[in-house]
């Protein structure tokens, strides 16, 4: 498995006298890459074969940016005899979205095999999770609460998201039984921010701001000293462990118990 858009090398360790070629799985006669005792020729822009390594037994196909239109199972034949079937995986693509309640999910799909988006729930609103669309080519298909709110172009569009709208969409190509995105999304409760330019207002909003937060933190830190205070007050906690003589102190039921040799001193 490798991760999007990375190089990605498909290994095949066999000798080849004639022409060896890779093809994807499912389209024998579409040749990506081939190779014979003269030279190697890519058919297809993005696959490769190195000529001095299929000299020596290596037909390895190399593919310059992996994306998820390139998964697949894909063969390398010599003379028409298979040789070697090699499946290409790309790593899905997680993303963090924070929405604002009423604007959109744009889920990405980017390919044309059928998907379907399974969505799990993160909101305590709604427990709800499974399949919610499917998606082929231009043919949408979603369960009743969100045929409303769906549709797809080139991605798939949830609108008038809530919160309860939160959770994690999965992207899965259900050819291949892969998934390709996983998005996990915020719809945000709160109100938006008032400051629009905040480099342009930070010279006359940094002196207020910080006056108010050593306010806060003063008022803080008097209100916990005084509680600090009254609890000591109330019920004095003694130390545990031995003290500087070396005696034990256990407190129990709220009286404090000194060692022997304390006892024997005191008497």
């Amino acid at each position: 498995m490798v991760k999007l858009h990375d190089s990605a090398t498909l290994p095949c360790s066999e000798r080849c006298s004639g022409l060896a070629r890779w093809t994807v799985f499912h389209k024998r006669s579409d040749t990506l890459v081939e190779c014979d005792q003269a030279s190697c020729r890519s058919m297809k822009e993005g696959y490769q074969m190195i000529h001095d390594q299929y000299l020596k037994g290596n037909l390895s196909l190399i593919i310059t940016d992996a994306d998820f239109s390139k998964r697949g199972w894909y063969t390398c034949d010599c003379d028409d005899k298979d040789l070697c079937d090699v499946r290409l995986q790309v790593e899905p693509l997680i993303t963090p979205l924070q929405i604002k309640p009423g604007d959109s999910v744009v889920l990405k799909l980017d390919v044309s095999d059928p998907v379907e988006v399974i969505y799990n729930s993160t909101s305590a609103a709604n427990q709800s999770s499974g399949q919610i669309c499917t998606v082929d080519g231009r043919s949408l298909q979603c369960r009743d609460e969100y045929k409303q709110r769906a549709s797809v172009t080139s991605a798939l569009e949830l609108r008038g998201v809530t919160s309860s709208d939160s959770g994690v969409y999965t992207v899965m190509d259900k050819r291949n039984e892969e998934v390709i995105y996983i998005y996990s999304v915020t719809v945000q409760d709160g109100q938006p921010c008032v400051c629009r330019d905040l480099g342009a207002a930070q010279s006359g909003w940094t002196v207020p701001l910080l006056g108010v937060s050593v306010a806060v933190l003063l008022t803080v830190s008097v209100i916990l000293v005084v509680v600090i205070v009254q609890l000591m007050r109330k019920n004095p906690q003694p130390p545990k462990g031995p003290d500087i003589a070396g005696n034990t102190q256990v407190q129990k039921n709220g009286l404090v118990s000194q060692g022997a040799e304390e006892q024997q001193r005191l008497a």
